[in-house]
């Protein structure tokens, strides 16, 4: 496997006596996206200020590119862009102005690169506009383009799609893909959206009070989730209701015809079977697939939202 590009190594944060983020060690690789999950306070944007030197760390360290943050900060953070939130732009100033003016502060960015990080993100024809006229997915794709114009190994995007309607969550979606898979950009992402990190992630990493309580790849974590959701359509009902509860000895919903219940995965054909045997017609079975939330409720708890 390749070098992984940015290390947390036993990082921890106490605040006063209270240990805030108790002993992060995680990895992450060039062309990923990591989804950084976690309910609100769990210390999610605590650990995204650590990472890139915003805050102070109580103990342990963040290697990027084998660059120290502690020890190391220039060198460790020359490969890191980001985006906290809404990225800031002079909304007086076109889109180019306020790239031509942020590269400027940085050595080494020609107007090349400018012309091509406008082009990875697909505002060429809007980007001698006024800033102040763009949809807000726009100026999150500006913002982007932004943190990328000094080609870093690594882009922190804390809550990239917030505030954004259906079709700028999707745009988003789509650039922070292609960043990871054409550029191999490292990408970690932090959001609420469950349904948008199983679009978008490679892999997640959940983090309650302050600790990593499950890392692995989506499909992973998609597919242990051992309880399913059945839904089947059958003849005669009322019986087939009575033979599920008495083989699952759970509820069964009936909606539109079509009777949905919950089930271990393995036990889905011994049912199948058994109602077979009853003399049930069975005219389809789908088992609905698990989605991201399941399993992000399976691990923190349902109290635990806020």
């Amino acid at each position: 496997m390749s070098k992984p590009v940015m290390q947390l190594k036993d990082v921890k944060k106490t605040i006063g006596k209270t240990p805030i983020i108790k002993g992060l060690n995680f990895d992450i690789y060039g062309g990923e996206v990591f989804g950084f999950l976690g309910p609100n306070g769990a210390g999610k944007t605590t650990t995204i200020r650590m990472m890139v030197g915003l805050m102070e760390m109580t103990e342990g360290d963040v290697m990027i590119k084998g660059h120290s943050i502690n020890s190391d900060f220039k060198k460790a953070i020359h490969h890191v862009g980001g985006i906290v939130e809404n990225p800031e732009m002079y909304p007086f100033m076109s889109g180019w102005k306020n790239l031509l003016h942020y590269a400027r502060m940085m050595p080494g960015i020609s107007e090349d690169r400018i012309h091509e990080v406008v082009q990875l993100v697909g505002l060429e024809k809007r980007i001698k506009e006024k800033v102040g006229k763009y949809s807000l997915g726009m100026r999150q794709r500006l913002g982007i383009a932004q943190a990328l114009l000094h080609k870093p190994s690594v882009l922190i995007l804390d809550e990239p799609t917030n505030g954004l309607d259906p079709s700028g969550i999707r745009e988003i979606r789509a650039y922070i893909r292609k960043l990871a898979e054409e550029e191999g950009v490292a990408v970690i992402v932090s959001s609420h959206i469950l349904s948008e990190m199983e679009m978008m992630c490679d892999r997640i990493g959940i983090i309650k009070n302050g600790e990593l309580i499950s890392i692995q790849t989506v499909r992973d974590a998609l597919e242990q989730t051992e309880e399913k959701e059945v839904s089947m359509e059958a003849t005669p009902v009322d019986d087939t209701v009575a033979a599920l509860k008495e083989m699952t000895g759970k509820d069964v919903n009936i909606q539109e015809g079509r009777l949905t219940f919950t089930i271990d995965r393995e036990k889905i054909p011994t049912v199948i079977a058994g109602l077979v045997q009853k003399g049930i017609q069975i005219y389809s079975v789908n088992v609905n697939r698990s989605t991201l939330e399941d399993k992000f409720l399976d691990l923190i708890g349902e109290g635990s939202i806020e």
